[in-house]
């Protein structure tokens, strides 16, 4: 077993000017999970300025034949703002719950051997909103929560007996962070309408300057990790490019790295398509390149936000983006920003050539959109205000 912190918040700021926050998370990098997506961390950092913060930083492993007690935390490892901490559970959802209240309890009695908090703050509705929903009754505290569409909606659709208490922790959250419109709607619609204070949350990304559109050179792009290509639904790509290349009309580019058998895979997927694996860029290259090109189209199947599209919108491309996933709700009356079946290739076909076809006009409205206040709602600074004012609405309720 790692060696544990001798005080769980030894490392919490101690400003009393500033309201204390604990987030828990389990999309958090550490050092049992490095490669987590930066999302929920660029989310804390955003708002360091007006917050004493402390994250605990949540990973699961399933248990072995020997493992302690599911839902019961077997490592921790301290880091600069926080602590990582290891716990086990079965996978598929099995002991989802009772897992989640023995974690709840055991947040509970770490967070009550340091300073009180003003607030915690769950970063899954399903996952880490049972066990922080738990702790924070224990201590007497408030909570928000944030829905990611991909997992929440996944574990909402799996668990139909755990919906009550997944109810009582949306409605009991003090405030609500949705990542895009779509999860919040299907939260609602699954545990009922939401009465309380709601702040629409992006992802924040680091290419959020806007690049003035210019006419493509024909050619589509796809942005994602080949290690992800069933999620990113590749194969219905790979049928959409076969549709169009009977009409030697819109190749595909796709940019994202992968080691030796990712690539492997790909390529047997997209064999007799019209489709190029670019490997990975440079975040800057990346920019450039989806400014040259004349779409962008990523159909997936699951995505609870998905920086990449608002990449590309601030890269001067028009989108083709999934139905019920995504940033479905966000873009709604925008020419530029195209919904289709993630599983209908005909109907990704038929939005890539409406882009072909209409690909200046629909960039000259998606430059008039990057000048406006609607894009500044997806750069960082906008970002980080929503925010702050959520967790600050929630310190007070």
């Amino acid at each position: 077993m790692s060696a544990q912190p001798s005080h769980p918040f030894r490392t919490f700021p101690t400003d009393a000017a500033k309201p204390r926050i604990v987030h828990i998370t389990a999309d958090y990098p550490d050092s049992f999970a490095p490669d987590k997506t930066p999302v929920i961390r660029d989310h804390i950092s955003s708002v360091r300025e007006a917050f004493d913060q402390y994250v605990i930083s949540l990973n699961r492993r399933s248990p072995g034949a020997f493992a302690a007690m599911p839902g019961i935390v077997d490592a921790r490892r301290a880091f600069d703002g926080g602590i990582a901490a290891q716990y086990t559970a079965p996978g598929f959802g099995i002991a989802h719950a009772t897992c989640l209240d023995r974690l709840g309890s055991w947040l509970a009695a770490q967070i009550a051997a340091g300073p009180r908090p003003d607030l915690l703050a769950a970063h899954k509705l399903t996952v880490e909103g049972l066990a922080v929903a738990r702790a924070a009754k224990a201590l007497g505290v408030p909570y928000a929560v944030a829905i990611q569409g991909n997992t929440d909606g996944m574990i909402l659709a799996a668990r139909p007996d755990l919906r009550r208490r997944f109810a009582k922790v949306f409605h009991g959250a003090a405030v609500v962070f949705p990542f895009a419109p779509w999860s919040l709607a299907l939260a609602e619609t699954l545990l009922g309408p939401r009465t309380g204070p709601v702040h629409m949350l992006p992802a924040p990304t680091d290419l959020d300057t806007p690049q003035a559109p210019v006419a493509g050179n024909g050619r589509f792009v796809s942005v994602f990790h080949l290690k992800n290509r069933k999620v990113k639904n590749l194969r219905a790509i790979a049928a959409t490019s076969r549709l169009l290349r009977a009409q030697q009309a819109a190749p595909i580019d796709v940019i994202g790295g992968g080691d030796a058998a990712d690539i492997r895979a790909c390529e047997a997927i997209i064999a007799g398509s019209d489709i190029t694996l670019l490997g990975p860029r440079e975040r800057r290259s990346l920019a450039r390149e989806l400014n040259a090109a004349t779409g962008f189209v990523l159909p997936s199947k699951r995505e609870s936000f998905g920086l990449v599209f608002i990449e590309a919108l601030f890269a001067g491309l028009p989108i083709i983006y999934p139905a019920g996933a995504a940033v479905d709700g966000y873009f709604d009356d925008c020419p530029f920003a195209i919904r289709v079946d993630a599983r209908d290739p005909s109907a990704i076909a038929d939005a890539m050539h409406h882009v072909r076809d209409e690909e200046m006009s629909l960039k000259a409205s998606l430059a008039r959109w990057q000048s406006s206040e609607a894009a500044t709602a997806f750069q960082r600074p906008a970002i980080a205000r929503v925010f702050a004012s959520g967790l600050r609405a929630a310190v007070s309720a």
